[in-house]
């Protein structure tokens, strides 16, 4: 049995303890029996097929993989795990607003630039929670136009990151609201008149409950931002800029992002029937592509006298913008 590799070699293993020089202790011959027997059943068992198999204990379960999460903001939304080459991020800038000011045509411009990475579609991470994959060196953006008029929004977004970079994409608040307008009437027919929405009780007080109206009041939504982020965090790009001259104003978010100037007038053309800037070479195609039909809708016409008081109105809220921003837009 020595061949075995048995525990104490044998059973003739010592037993005798020495308890001090000269010393010898005498041990029972029942008690090395009894352990003569115990080791010989053991080492028997140690070779294969001689032995009922032991019972298998589980190997314990990996640890979940934690998805990530802000450094230091242990309440932050989690990214989910998804496939494909780079990783999840946070996104380091966004774009939140506003709506129908030009916020998905700077964005498909800015996805000309190999180190943005943003999804064409709006992803609302901070209620879905879904990102691109990015790549070292490359910014992870976002766009949802909802935000800039929600009210929680700056604050959640301060907690996944207070580094972040916002843009805000602004127009005209009276064009803007007849824009909103025209979206709405194209998916509900039946809508009734603009004025009759804009003014309660015929032409009596603007409405601004109606959310046409209360998105152009830039000024109220910027107030609610700048308690959560210093103004020198935003940068406010021109709807009719973005229109008049694409690469001018697209050049001034690559310069706020830290980017070099990659998208060029070379990437843009003018569309006359659209009236809207196209790009030359859409990203993953060497084929010149406008924005959807959706971009550039005909407008209803509203009459002058609806526009004159939607003017007027806006007026005073314009000015703070103005002041707010240090931008005077050329709205009045």
């Amino acid at each position: 049995m020595a061949g075995s590799g048995c525990p104490g070699g044998g059973a003739g293993g010592s037993q005798g303890a020495g308890g001090g020089p000269g010393t010898a202790l005498r041990a029972p011959r029942a008690p090395l029996l009894l352990a003569a027997l115990v080791l010989g059943a053991y080492c028997l068992c140690a070779y294969p097929g001689r032995c009922p198999p032991a019972a298998r204990v589980p190997a314990p379960a990996p640890a979940p993989t934690e998805t990530p999460r802000a450094a230091g903001n242990p309440g932050a939304p989690a990214l989910p795990v998804a496939s494909g080459p780079g990783r999840r991020r946070f996104p380091q800038a966004l774009i939140v607003g506003v709506k129908k000011g030009g916020t998905r045509a700077l964005l498909e411009f800015l996805r000309l630039h190999p180190d943005v990475r943003a999804l064409g579609s709006e992803p609302h991470f901070f209620d879905r929670s879904l990102m691109p994959r990015t790549l070292d060196g490359q910014i992870t953006m976002e766009k949802t136009p909802s935000y800039f008029v929600t009210r929680e929004a700056p604050r959640r977004i301060r907690g996944m990151s207070p580094d972040t970079k916002l843009i805000v994409v602004v127009r005209n608040p009276v064009t803007r609201a007849i824009s909103d307008y025209a979206q709405t009437l194209s998916k509900t027919p039946g809508l009734p008149s603009f004025h009759a929405l804009a003014f309660r009780r015929g032409l009596g007080p603007v409405d601004t409950a109606w959310s046409a109206v209360r998105i152009g009041l830039y000024a109220q939504h910027l107030d609610n931002w700048l308690r959560y982020f210093p103004l020198s965090h935003f940068l406010f790009v021109s709807g009719e800029r973005l229109v008049s001259d694409p690469a001018g104003e697209v050049g001034r978010v690559q310069d706020f992002l830290g980017l070099k100037r990659v998208v060029t007038d070379k990437h843009f053309y003018f569309n006359a029937t659209k009236g809207f800037p196209c790009l030359k070479k859409a990203q993953g195609s060497s084929r010149p592509r406008c924005l959807g039909k959706s971009k550039g809708r005909p407008h209803p016409r509203v009459p002058e006298a609806v526009v004159q008081r939607l003017r007027d109105f806006y007026r005073p809220f314009n000015r703070k913008f103005y002041q707010m921003t240090g931008q005077d837009f050329g709205w009045d």
